[in-house]
């Protein structure tokens, strides 16, 4: 027997994206109900690293939801690009007077899952056989089969995938209607996270003959470092000692020393941006990954996903407060113009910091060229520090 219930927007996906829109639809009384086929401790122990623009911090604050993210994240005035044997630092304070937040996403996700709990909303984690149907009708359905074996079917007024990059939802919409944009880079980032102080205190964007290095942090006592590698990479071929060797000799072609420490992760992550358009069909809508990623160079991946959410509360407010489901055809334009701006800068930010498999001689001092003009130009700087710490939402 199937547990028929409704209620006004149906959310597929528990990652950030859909607690934080719960979370604003709640404060304008629309109900909602979420899932997400992980358990709640497995999204928590899912290590994400996480850097927060300035508008993501102040919605988590001024919502409601964390003011953790003030006492235990890192802020952070600026970055180093590092070439050409030393560092330069974008001061996005002096510039833009603006900073971000390092506060791990892991973070985020704990704290709007303590904010719905709070508030008694109605989050189901755990779930199985995920599936949406009508979803052009005026009453689409969410069905799933819950941690117990119960087979729900829940209705809806507006259903929002907001289920990561391999979204079902997505995959509701009719061939003939969406299009796909998606670009796979030819290599990935080594990651690691190692139990040592920092070795800077702020990030280190880092180019080198070798190929590119992020040095981040997670704590005073836990760091998370990248480094770029082939796509094929086998984590199983780089022990401790290599890795160490690998990341100091990038680091050191520009003067600088890390402090190392045991390693107790390591991971390949790989390059890919998609987007697909639009973001709505019928009653359906998409938000986060389940729209569009981006490559982590410019730290956009949550940041759009909560931007995203912003937009798309306002929007289904105005809908369900005036019964016109019409309205929400602006939804699509307002998130897809900030979508389409991170896309440039995260894919600017690779291709001017990572080297290509086919990069020559020529390639590299080019690359050099750019940064050396970029770091030299306050109207480049301003550019790179506006971007970085996110273009304000109105």
């Amino acid at each position: 027997m199937s547990r028929n219930t409704r209620t006004t927007v149906a959310i597929v996906g528990g990652g950030p994206a859909g607690l934080m829109l719960s979370h604003l639809l709640s404060l304008s009384n629309i109900d909602s109900l979420v899932i997400d086929v992980r358990t709640r401790r497995e999204i928590e122990e899912t290590h994400r690293a996480g850097i927060l623009e300035q508008d993501s911090v102040r919605m988590l604050v001024d919502t409601g939801v964390s003011d953790r993210v003030l006492s235990d994240g890192y802020r952070h005035e600026g970055i180093e690009l590092a070439f050409g044997g030393r560092g330069h630092r974008i001061d996005f304070q002096e510039l833009v007077d603006a900073s971000v937040q390092l506060y791990p996403q892991t973070d985020v996700f704990i704290d709007l899952a303590n904010a719905r709990e709070r508030e008694g909303g109605d989050v189901r984690f755990g779930v199985r056989e995920v599936a949406v149907a009508d979803v052009t009708n005026d009453s689409p359905a969410m069905q799933f089969i819950d941690e117990d074996g119960q087979t729900h079917e829940v209705r809806c007024d507006y259903l929002v995938g907001s289920d990561g990059s391999r979204s079902i939802c997505r995959q509701a919409f009719p061939d003939s209607l969406r299009r796909q944009y998606f670009r796979e880079y030819p290599f990935a980032w080594f990651g690691i996270l190692c139990e040592a102080p920092p070795s800077a205190p702020e990030l280190i964007y880092n180019h080198s003959d070798r190929g590119f290095a992020l040095i981040s942090q997670r704590t005073h006592t836990l760091q998370r470092m990248y480094f770029q590698c082939d796509v094929d990479t086998d984590v199983a071929d780089w022990s401790d000692d290599r890795i160490w060797e690998e990341l100091q000799a990038r680091l050191g072609a520009n003067g600088y020393k890390l402090k190392e420490g045991p390693i107790t992760s390591k991971m390949v992550l790989p390059f890919r941006s998609f987007v697909q358009e639009p973001m709505r069909y019928g009653n359906l809508l998409l938000a986060g990954d389940a729209a569009h990623t981006v490559p982590p160079t410019g730290a956009k991946g949550l940041n759009l996903a909560l931007a995203d959410v912003r937009v798309l509360a306002e929007e289904l407010e105005r809908a369900i407060n005036k019964s016109d489901g019409a309205l929400l055809d602006d939804y699509t334009t307002r998130a897809l113009d900030r979508v389409w701006r991170a896309q440039h800068f995260s894919y600017w930010m690779t291709t001017m910091l990572h080297l290509l498999p086919e990069s020559s001689p020529f390639d590299v001092r080019r690359q050099i060229g750019e940064l050396s003009s970029l770091t030299s130009s306050r109207a480049g700087s301003t550019y790179l520090a506006e971007a970085y710490t996110g273009w304000p939402s109105g």
